[in-house]
C-alpha cells in the first residue's frame, strides 16, 4: 500500500508525537495560513479540504460565494503531501539547485463553482488579480507555472478545459476518468494515477479468473460512475461477461427520490441469482447504497470495489458493513512515504504553537486572500485524531509524485545540473508543457513516465477486506501489472464452508458442448452436444466447428483427429477370407487343368473340345488370379486393369463353353443331314475364330470403357466416419455394365443351346453341366448388382472379388470337376462310346436301339457293353448316369 508507516510506528504512536507547546490543547490552529509560500516558480494546488452543504447549491440565483463547512481530512493530507514534496525539492540539490518552488494551495470544496475561483486566481497576471484579454498569450506570465489537482474527475473535466486553453500544465493526483486521456480536448492535462480503463481491465480479469460471467454493475450518478460503467460494459462484453442488471446510485444525499432508486436497484439485484456486484462509484454513493443494504438485511454478495470507495473511511466505518459479504478491489501501489505521518504530526504541532503562528502573522497576506477568503478555516480546529485514519491512504503518494513531475519538467526546461540551473529565466507554462510530454521522472526510487495521453503506468494490489475488531483490514491477495495474479488460498469468502462463490446464469457446459443462447443474454444458454465431425474449439463458442476434410471427431469432442487412409488391405479379415476362397478355386482349377493335360488324348478331353477345354481352364485360372488386383493401396494402373483383366479371361472361358453347348445342341436338336456338317465345323480350326471374335468383342468394350470413362483413384473424406476412403471410382455405371455384355451374351446363348436338351442314355450328359454353369453365372452376377449398389463403398472391391470367385467356382464345379471325378475314380468310363458317341451306337441308329450298361460304382471295374445285350434290356437302377 502507498505511504505505509514503518512497522515500529503506528497511529497510536503518532498521538504521542502530538504536543502543543506553550498553548492549550484544543486551541485554534494557524494551519490555514501555511498553504502559501513564495518561490522562484509558483505551483497552484486544488484540494478538497472541505465540502459544501447539500442545500442551496442548486437554488442559487446570484453568483455569490458558497459556504464550505464540512471538513475533509483527505484533502488536507493531500495538500500537506504537496507541501512536503516542495520542501524536499527546495532542500535538495538534485532537481532545482539554487532555486525555490513556491506553492499556492486552495480548497475546492468538491464543487466546480468553488474550484473555478482559485483557477481564475492562478491564471491572473503575476503580481495582480487581473486576467487580461490578449490575441496572443505566448508571453503571458500567470501567477503560477503549473497546477496540482484537482482530485475528482468531475472537477478535472471543468478545470482541464479551462487550463488547456492557456496550455498550462495540470497534474491531477486522483482524477481517473478515461475522457481526460483525450489529447485534443485536454492537451495540458496529466495525472499520476492510471486511467479508469486500466482499473476496469483489472476488474474484468478478476471476473474471468473466478469464472463470474453473470454480474450486476452499479455506478454513481456522476461522471466517474457513468464513464466507468460505460467502459466496463464494453470490456466485459469483449470477454463474454454478461451484465444482468445495471444501475446508477444518485449522489444527492438525503433525497427521498434518491433513496427510492437505491431501494429499487438493490431489490432487483437481490431477487436475481447474481452473486457478484461491481460497484464503480464514489464514496458517498457507496455509502448510500450500503446504508440501505445493511438496513434491509439484503443477501450477502461479492462486491468488487472501485478505488474511490474501497479504502474510504466513510464506507468502512458504516455500522453493519461487515454483513454485506466479501469486498474485493484494486488499490494502486507506489513508493512508501514512511516519514509522512511524522511530518503531519509536526506541522499540526507547529500550527498549535503561538510563537510560530505569530511569525506567520508578520508576513504579508497574499492578494488572493481578499478574493477567495480563508483557505481552509475548518483546518484550524482539528486534532491528529481527525486525520489519523487517512495517513495510510494510497493516494498520498500520487499527490507527492505530482510535484516531482513538475519539478522534473522545470529541471529539463532550465537545463539544470549538479552545479545549478544555468537558464535562470522566466518560464511560460507552455514551455514547461513541452517538456512534460512523454517525460520520465523518479520518485522515491520508483521510475514513472507520462505516456502520450498524460497517464502513468502503476501496478495495482488486489485488496480483500478482512474483519478484525469490527474494522476491515486490507489484505493483499493478488497483484495486477497488466497480468493478474491471485492468491486464492489467502481469500476468505462469506459463503458457507468458504466455498468459491458462483455467479453464472447457466451451468458451465462440459467438454464437447456449445451454448445455445436463451433470451437476450449470451450467458443464459442451454448446452448442446457437438456431433461427430464437429468439435468445440473454445469454451465460449456458440456453434460447433466443423473438422477439415482430412480430420474427424467423435461426438462431444474438443479436437479433431487426422483421418487414416482406408482401403481393402491385404491383412483385413475380409481379404483373408477371399484369399482362402481364391486358393481353393485356383487350386481346383489348376488340378483340373493338370488332369486334362495329362489325359490330353483321352476320349473325355477330346469330347470336351481338346485344346479348347484346356484353353478355357487356363482362362478360368486367369479369372481367379485377376482378383489379386483389388486388394492393396489403389493406384491408377490397378484401377485401369481391374475390369479388363477379370472380364477378358472370363470371355475366353465362356466362349469355349458356348462351343460345347452348340455342339450338344446340333447333336440333339438338328436333323441328321445337318449334324455331320456342323459337327465337323464345331470341332475344326474354325472354333478358334469364334473364341477370337468373342475376345475381340470384349476387348473392344473394355477399350471403350477405359477411353471414354476411365476409372481413377479418389479419396473420399466423408464416406467413413474416421478414415479417408481411397478407392477406384467408377465414372459411368452404364459403361461398367456394358463391359459384361459379351460375357452375358455368351452365357445366354450357352443356356439356350443346352436348356431342355435330351441327352442320349448311356452317354455323358454335357448339356446338364453347361446349363448349371450358365445358371451359376447369371445367379452370381444378377445377385451382384443389388449387393454392389447397396453395400458400403468401402466393401465394393470385396464384393466384386467374391462375385468373380463364386462365378469361377460355379463354372468349375458344373463343367470341369465332374469330368475330373470320372478321370480319377471311374477311368473305365473314359471311352469313345461314353464321350465321343462312337462304336455300336453310331449316327443314324435310333434312340430305341441305343442302350448301354453303365458301371456299378460299388464294383472296382465297370461292366462293358456286349453285342449279345438285348436292345430293350433294362439297365440296373444303381448305375450312375453322369
Amino acid at each position: 500500500m502507498l505511504g505505509l508507516i514503518p512497522l515500529g510506528l503506528t497511529v497510536s504512536a503518532l498521538l504521542g508525537l502530538m504536543v502543543f507547546p506553550d498553548g492549550e490543547v484544543g486551541a485554534p490552529l494557524c494551519l490555514s495560513r501555511q498553504f502559501r509560500v513564495q518561490g522562484d516558480y509558483m505551483l497552484g494546488g486544488l484540494f478538497p479540504m472541505s465540502s459544501a452543504e447539500s442545500a442551496g447549491l442548486g437554488d442559487r440565483t446570484q453568483p455569490n460565494s458558497t459556504a464550505c463547512r464540512r471538513f475533509s481530512a483527505l484533502g488536507l493530507l493531500w495538500a500537506l503531501a504537496v507541501k512536503m514534496a516542495v520542501e524536499e525539492i527546495n532542500n535538495g540539490s538534485d532537481l532545482l539547485p539554487g532555486l525555490r518552488l513556491g506553492y499556492d494551495l486552495f480548497d475546492t470544496c468538491t464543487e466546480p463553482v468553488v474550484a473555478m475561483k482559485p483557477c481564475l486566481v492562478f491564471l491572473a497576471k503575476a503580481g495582480s488579480l487581473n486576467i487580461a484579454a490578449y490575441c496572443n498569450y505566448t508571453q503571458y506570465q500567470p501567477r503560477v507555472l503549473a497546477v496540482i489537482g484537482p482530485h475528482s474527475s468531475e472537477l478535472a473535466l471543468v478545470t482541464g478545459k479551462f487550463f488547456s486553453f492557456f496550455l498550462m500544465p495540470q497534474v491531477s493526483y486522483g482524477a481517473s476518468t478515461d475522457r481526460l486521456s483525450n489529447r485534443e480536448t485536454f492537451p495540458s492535462f496529466f495525472r499520476t494515477v492510471p486511467s479508469d480503463r486500466v482499473q476496469l481491465g483489472a476488474i474484468v480479469e478478476l471476473l474471468v479468473t473466478f469464472g463470474w460471467n453473470w454480474v450486476a454493475a452499479v455506478g454513481s450518478d456522476d461522471e466517474y460512475g457513468r464513464q466507468g460503467l460505460s467502459i466496463f460494459s464494453s470490456l466485459a462484453s469483449s470477454r463474454s461477461i454478461c451484465i444482468a442488471h445495471e444501475g446508477l446510485v444518485p449522489v444527492t444525499r438525503g433525497h427521498r427520490t434518491s433513496l427510492g432508486q437505491v431501494e429499487k436497484l438493490l431489490q432487483v439485484v437481490n431477487q436475481s441469482n447474481v452473486q457478484v456486484v461491481v460497484l464503480f462509484a464514489s464514496a458517498h454513493a457507496a455509502h448510500a447504497l450500503f446504508s440501505y443494504s445493511v438496513h434491509s438485511q439484503l443477501e450477502p454478495k461479492v462486491w468488487v470495489a472501485s478505488e474511490a470507495w474501497l479504502a474510504s473511511d466513510l464506507v468502512t466505518t458504516l455500522p453493519g458493513i461487515d454483513r454485506v459479504g466479501t469486498v474485493l478491489g484494486f488499490l494502486m501501489r507506489g513508493a512508501q512515504l514512511p516519514e509522512y505521518p511524522e511530518y503531519v504530526a509536526t506541522h499540526l504541532s507547529q500550527a498549535a504553537n503561538p510563537a510560530f503562528c505569530a511569525s506567520l502573522d508578520a508576513t504579508e497576506l497574499g492578494l488572493e486572500e481578499h478574493v477567495v477568503g480563508p483557505r481552509c478555516p475548518q483546518c484550524d480546529h482539528i486534532t491528529i485524531q481527525n486525520v489519523s485514519a487517512g495517513l495510510l491512504h494510497h493516494q498520498i503518494f500520487t499527490a507527492y509524485a505530482a510535484v516531482y513531475s513538475v519539478a522534473q519538467a522545470l529541471h529539463n526546461t532550465l537545463h539544470c545540473n549538479a552545479s545549478g540551473c544555468p537558464a535562470r529565466e522566466a518560464v511560460q507554462p507552455w514551455q514547461l508543457l513541452e517538456r512534460m510530454y512523454n517525460m520520465s521522472f523518479r520518485v522515491r526510487g520508483l521510475e514513472l513516465a507520462f505516456d502520450a495521453n498524460g497517464n502513468v503506468a502503476m501496478e495495482y494490489d488486489l485488496k480483500l477486506w478482512v474483519w478484525q475488531g469490527g474494522e476491515p483490514k486490507f489484505h493483499t491477495v493478488g497483484t495486477f501489472n497488466g497480468r493478474l495474479q491471485v492468491h486464492n488460498s489467502q481469500i476468505t469468502w462469506h459463503t458457507p464452508g468458504n466455498q468459491d462463490p458462483v455467479s453464472r446464469c447457466s451451468r458451465q457446459c462440459t467438454e464437447g458442448q456449445v451454448r445455445r443462447v436463451k433470451g437476450s443474454h449470451s450467458c443464459c444458454y442451454d448446452c448442446v452436444d457437438c456431433k461427430a465431425g464437429t468439435y468445440r474449439r473454445n469454451p465460449d463458442d456458440l456453434f460447433c466447428t466443423e473438422c477439415s476434410l482430412d480430420q474427424w471427431s467423435p461426438d462431444r469432442s474438443t479436437r479433431c483427429f487426422p483421418r487414416r487412409p482406408k482401403f481393402l488391405a491385404w491383412g483385413e479379415p475380409t481379404t483373408l477370407g477371399l484369399l482362402i476362397l481364391l486358393s481353393l478355386v485356383l487350386g481346383l482349377a489348376l488340378v483340373a487343368l493338370g488332369l486334362f493335360i495329362c489325359h490330353w488324348d483321352s476320349p473325355m478331353v477330346q469330347a470336351s473340345g481338346g485344346p479348347l477345354t484346356c484353353f478355357g481352364l487356363a482362362c478360368l485360372n486367369l479369372v481367379c488370379l485377376s482378383v489379386l488386383l483389388f486388394p492393396g493401396w489403389p493406384n491408377p494402373t490397378s484401377c485401369l486393369v481391374q475390369q479388363p483383366l477379370s472380364h477378358l479371361p472370363l470371355t475366353g472361358c465362356l466362349s469355349t463353353l458356348f462351343l460345347q453347348a452348340a455342339e450338344t445342341f446340333v447333336e440333339s436338336e438338328l436333323p441328321l443331314s445337318w449334324m455331320g456338317r456342323l459337327q465337323g465345323w464345331l470341332r475344326g480350326p474354325g472354333t478358334w475364330l469364334v473364341v477370337l471374335l468373342a475376345v475381340l468383342a470384349e476387348a473392344g468394350l473394355c477399350t471403350w470403357y477405359l477411353v471414354a470413362f476411365p476409372p481413377k483413384v479418389v479419396t473420399d473424406w466423408r464416406a467413413l466416419p474416421q478414415e479417408a476412403l481411397v478407392h477406384c471410382r467408377v465414372r459411368s455405371w452404364f459403361s461398367f455394365g456394358l463391359v459384361h455384355a459379351t460375357n452375358a451374351t455368351l452365357a445366354f446363348l450357352c443356356f439356350l443351346c443346352t436348356f431342355l436338351v435330351q441327352s442320349r442314355p448311356g452317354r455323358y450328359n454335357h448339356a446338364r453341366g453347361l446349363t448349371f454353369a450358365t445358371l451359376a453365372y447369371f445367379i452370381t452376377w444378377i445377385s451382384f448388382v443389388p449387393l454392389f449398389t447397396n453395400v458400403h463403398i468401402a466393401y465394393q472391391p470385396a464384393v466384386q472379388m467374391g462375385a468373380i470367385l463364386i462365378c469361377a467356382l460355379g463354372i468349375l464345379a458344373a463343367v470341369y470337376l465332374p469330368k475330373c471325378y470320372l478321370l480319377l475314380w471311374y477311368p473305365a468310363l473314359n471311352t469313345p462310346e461314353f464321350f465321343l458317341k462312337e462304336g455300336p451306337w453310331s449316327v443314324g441308329e435310333t434312340q430305341e436301339n441305343q442302350e448301354s450298361v453303365l458301371p456299378d460304382p460299388a464294383s472296382s471295374s465297370p461292366v462293358t457293353p456286349t453285342q449279345e445285350t438285348p436292345p430293350n434290356r433294362e439297365s440296373p437302377s444303381h448305375n450312375p448316369q453322369p
